[in-house]
């Protein structure tokens, strides 16, 4: 087919998500290769968001393709109950990386369904019904994912299961409040989620879930004390905590895992994205021996048939080995140290920049049109004159690929990337912020 016939044909079969049908114009993409990918007219675009955030060793990984195809010479598909060497050996590889507590990996298809079947454990390690959420929050659009999820994604899930609560963000750019210091901020927001625990019943409370650091609505890194403090509370309580990996793990943040930054261990992560890089879909519930050695003598009522995939294990310890053959975590160090310096020049140099955030490879640049008010560039959960897809477009004409959510721009490029590229491509931005402000405010 010739990249018009893919777009048409595309456009004609195929639901796309998270858009308007009629407006979405698809790039046919015809061949990729690390940051970059290129269209059937030869046009070159730049990967600045990983894809979906997950595509962090860049396309054409040899090792992880061989390792895929090792496999399916082999077999490629065995019921989770039979033994496989890649879904053992990938089990025991990631539990080896995180805290020495942890005891086993339930294997999901995505992290959407890591958060469904982490809800469920809780519930039935617990005997506890509630779980508690935060608002800026996407932990998936299935059922019960969405219910998890606080912003608006959830909605067209409402009304929905009951026994999940929300609650606020520890969102100091945005908060009335003028906190003298991070650890101010820190008191206030574990006091105001405490009081809500006791309205809501401890005794009821089976779990408290947190993106470790809140990734699509706005890179929300928590204040010194913050998970530690939560911490604090789910021990006096009783209740489990579970930290949300999918987008923040796997060396995004230059940690193995986000969690790894702070002085935390969580009852339960869940994982997905960075574990395979995208190259095929897969996604975990890692938990500390002490649960699971709870269902060793209790019924475990967790099952996919695709659990544990042969092929997505076998890339996924290709993957893993991957990122320390290649001095992922040292290289992010290095890139992630420059664009943060970049970022940080931001708010000064632009009028509609009002906030960067980022640690590692995840960032996010915050747009508003007035610096004094903080008025954001576009209203919370509304976008009525397209703003936000005008200035995704104006990257895109440079061949900078990221998206939006809000009024936010996200910058979290493939781990692979050198010093060099960045300078490139974040001289784009630099021209298209420009343009936001002489156009947008």
């Amino acid at each position: 087919m010739t990249g018009a016939q893919i777009k048409e044909t595309q456009k004609k079969y195929n639901m796309q998500s998270w858009s308007v049908q009629g407006n979405i114009n698809p790039i046919p993409i015809e061949r990729a290769e690390g940051i970059y990918f290129y269209d059937y007219d030869g046009n070159r675009y730049t990967d600045m968001s990983s894809q979906l955030v997950n595509l962090n060793l860049g396309f054409g990984n040899k090792a992880i393709g061989d390792a895929i195809k090792e496999q399916v010479d082999q077999y490629c598909y065995l019921g989770p109950s039979y033994g496989n060497e890649a879904r053992a050996r990938l089990a025991e590889k990631i539990i080896s990386l995180l805290p020495d507590n942890y005891g086993k990996v339930f294997f999901t298809n995505a992290g959407a369904d890591a958060n469904e079947n982490a809800v469920k454990i809780a519930r039935m390690y617990t005997g506890r019904n509630k779980i508690f959420s935060r608002y800026r929050s996407y932990h998936g659009s299935s059922f019960g994912a969405g219910n998890l999820t606080g912003e608006p994604r959830r909605f067209p899930l409402e009304p929905g299961v009951p026994g999940f609560i929300k609650f606020m963000d520890p969102y100091i750019y945005r908060e009335p409040i003028e906190f003298e210091s991070e650890e101010a901020a820190t008191k206030f927001y574990l006091a105001k989620l405490e009081e809500q625990i006791r309205y809501e019943g401890p005794s009821q409370i089976a779990a408290i879930f947190l993106e470790t650091i809140t990734g699509s609505n706005g890179v929300i890194i928590p204040p010194k004390g913050y998970l530690p403090g939560v911490r604090a509370l789910c021990d006096k309580y009783g209740i489990l905590m579970v930290c949300d990996e999918v987008m923040a793990g796997w060396f995004r943040t230059g940690k193995t895992f986000a969690f790894m930054n702070y002085d935390v261990v969580p009852d339960m992560i869940t994982f997905a994205k960075g574990v395979t890089c995208g190259y095929i879909q897969i996604g975990g519930v890692a938990m500390t021996s002490e649960i699971a050695a709870y269902f060793d003598d209790h019924f475990f009522s967790c099952g996919l048939t695709y659990s544990a995939h042969p092929l997505a294990c076998a890339a996924g310890l290709a993957c893993i080995d991957q990122y320390f053959e290649l001095g992922i975590e040292e290289n992010v160090a290095k890139t992630g140290a420059v664009l943060g310096e970049i970022l940080d020049t931001y708010p000064e140099k632009y009028a509609c920049v009002g906030d960067v955030r980022h640690i590692g490879l995840f960032t996010a640049i915050e747009l508003v049109k007035d610096k004094k008010t903080k008025e954001a560039l576009v209203p919370y959960g509304a976008d009525p004159d397209g703003i936000m897809p005008k200035i995704i477009g104006l990257l895109k004409d440079r061949g900078f690929m990221t998206y939006s959510h809000e009024n936010m721009v996200f910058v979290s490029p493939p781990l692979i990337i050198t010093e060099d590229q960045i300078r490139e491509e974040m001289q784009k931005m630099d021209e298209v912020l420009a343009i936001v402000d002489k156009e947008f405010i």
